[in-house]
C-alpha cells in the first residue's frame, strides 16, 4: 500500500488479513453468551483464523447454533460483543490490531 501511495507521509497503512471478526475473537466468552451456545473458540492467534472459513463464519456459526433468536449481524453484535470487554485484551492478542492502535497513540500525542 505504502507503494501504491507514493512519497506521502501522512499515509499509515494498516489492514486486517481477514474478517474485522478476528479482533473480536479474543471474547469468545461473551460471544457463546450472547450466542446462548458453547462451542469452543478457533484455535490460534486470532488474526490468522481462516483456513476457508474466515472469523465472521465462526461467528455467525455459533450464533446460528445458539439459543439466540438470529444470526450474527455485524453493524449490531459487533457492539454488543465489545461493549463490556476492555478493548486491550484484543490488542494484546492481536499484533496488527495493536500496531493499528500504536499508530493512532502516536499521532494523537
Amino acid at each position: 500500500m505504502q507503494k501504491w501511495a507514493g512519497e506521502e507521509d501522512r499515509f499509515f497503512p494498516h489492514a486486517a488479513q481477514h474478517d474485522f471478526e478476528a479482533w473480536l475473537l479474543p471474547y469468545w466468552k461473551t460471544i457463546q453468551k450472547l450466542a446462548g451456545h458453547n462451542k469452543t473458540a478457533p484455535s490460534g492467534n486470532p488474526e490468522l483464523v481462516n483456513h476457508n472459513k474466515p472469523p465472521a463464519s465462526h461467528i455467525k456459526e455459533i450464533f446460528e447454533a445458539g439459543k439466540c433468536r438470529d444470526s450474527y449481524v455485524k453493524p449490531r453484535d459487533a457492539g454488543r460483543i465489545l461493549k463490556e470487554n476492555d478493548l486491550s485484551i484484543a490488542i494484546n492478542q492481536c499484533a496488527e490490531l495493536k500496531a493499528f492502535v500504536d499508530r493512532i497513540i502516536s499521532l494523537s500525542v
